[in-house]
């Protein structure tokens, strides 16, 4: 069974019963640097491995970028 998610605006089907965790590893995102927002509120990163993803959710990844 798959499911239906938007990722960066973009939507995507995944596989039923994925956590935030494992959309990370099966996109070979590292999450060094990386912040979840779960339907427009901030994920806790402690949380992203016991956090299951539903039809319809919405992820935003965002980066940390350094500069000066």
């Amino acid at each position: 069974m798959t499911l239906t998610i938007r990722l960066n605006d973009k939507e995507q089907a995944i596989a039923a019963g994925q956590s935030v965790a494992d959309l990370l590893v099966t996109h070979d995102i590292n999450p060094q640097g990386v912040a979840v927002a779960l339907n427009g509120a901030v994920l806790p990163r402690g949380r992203w491995a016991e956090t299951p993803l539903n039809e319809g959710d919405e992820i935003h990844l965002f980066t940390a970028i350094a500069g000066g």
